[in-house]
C-alpha cells in the first residue's frame, strides 16, 4: 500500500514547486531526486505530486494544462492554507524545506540568491530571513530570472520587488503576487514610487524620471520602456488590486506625477 501523504510533506513539496517551472516537474530532475531521497519517496512520487499541485494553480491551467488528476482533499487544503497566508506557511516551508536538506543547499542557494535588505531590515531574524528567501526565489523563478522591464538577466542585479512595501501589509509580505522581477535601478524607483504599471501592465514614468532625461543614463534605463507592457511571469500574476494600491500612492505625490503631452 502507497505511504499516505502528511501535511509536512505537502508543505515541502509546495516549497520545492515553488522552486520549479512547470516543465521542471519531473523524476529526472537533479532537486526532485535529492529532495525525494530525503522524504524516502521516489523521484517518480514526488514528481507526481508536484504534478497534483500543479492543478490547483490556475497560471498552469489557465495557459490551457493540466496537472495530474488525482489531487487529494489534503492537496487541496494545503494549496489554499497558502493562498491565505503565505506569510506563515511560505517561512515554515522554507525552514522544513532548509531542514531536510541539510545546510549544504542552504548555503548554495545562499551564494545563488542574494538578499535584498533595506536600512530597516539589518537585524534580521532568521526567521524572517527564511520568508524573504523563500519570497525572493519565488519571484524570480516566476519571471525566469530576469527582469521584467528590462530583461536584465544576471541574478545578482535582479530584486524581488514588492508592490505594497514589506512594511505596508503584514498579509502581502510573502504574497507572490506581490512581487515583481525587477532589476535594481528599477526596482529603486518602482520602491520610491517614481515608476508605476497601469491596469494593462505598461509601464508609467513620472515626471521626476522625464525630467532627467537630459542625462543619458536616465534615459537609456527608462525611456526604451515607457508604455511597454512587463513581460508576464508563467506563474504567480501581479495582483492587480495591490498594483492599484501602488499606482495610487504614485499619483497622490505631485512630485512625481507624469507630464501630459
Amino acid at each position: 500500500m502507497a505511504r499516505i501523504w502528511t501535511r509536512d510533506e505537502l508543505i515541502v513539496a509546495m516549497n520545492l514547486y515553488s522552486r520549479l517551472t512547470f516543465g521542471q516537474l519531473h523524476a529526472r530532475h537533479p532537486l526532485i531526486v535529492a529532495t525525494a531521497a530525503k522524504m524516502d519517496r521516489s523521484p517518480s512520487s514526488l514528481a507526481m505530486k508536484l504534478c497534483n499541485l500543479a492543478s490547483f494553480d490556475p497560471a498552469v491551467t489557465g495557459r490551457g494544462r493540466v496537472g495530474l488528476k488525482g489531487a487529494s482533499r489534503l492537496d487541496r487544503e494545503v494549496w489554499s492554507s497558502f493562498q491565505a497566508d503565505w506569510e506563515t506557511l511560505g517561512t515554515e516551508s522554507e525552514e522544513r524545506f532548509t531542514a531536510l536538506l541539510g545546510t549544504a543547499l542552504a548555503a548554495e542557494e545562499e551564494e545563488r540568491w542574494i538578499l535584498r535588505e533595506g536600512p530597516t531590515e539589518v537585524e534580521t531574524t532568521a526567521r524572517r530571513r527564511r520568508g524573504q528567501d523563500f519570497f525572493r526565489r519565488t519571484v524570480l523563478v516566476s519571471y525566469h530570472h530576469r527582469c521584467c522591464i528590462t530583461g536584465t538577466p544576471i541574478p545578482t542585479l535582479l530584486s524581488a520587488s514588492h508592490i505594497v512595501a514589506w512594511s505596508a501589509d503584514r498579509a502581502q509580505r510573502l504574497n507572490p503576487r506581490n512581487g515583481l522581477c525587477l532589476a535594481k535601478t528599477q526596482d529603486a524607483a518602482f520602491d520610491r514610487h517614481l515608476i508605476t504599471l497601469d491596469e494593462d501592465l505598461r509601464v508609467v514614468l513620472s515626471k521626476s524620471i522625464r525630467d532627467h532625461f537630459t542625462s543619458e543614463a536616465v534615459r537609456a534605463n527608462f525611456q526604451p520602456y515607457e508604455g511597454r507592457q512587463i513581460a508576464l511571469p508563467h506563474r504567480f500574476t501581479p495582483d492587480p488590486t495591490l498594483l492599484k494600491r501602488h499606482r495610487d500612492l504614485f499619483w497622490s505625490s505631485p512630485s512625481v506625477r507624469p507630464s501630459h503631452g
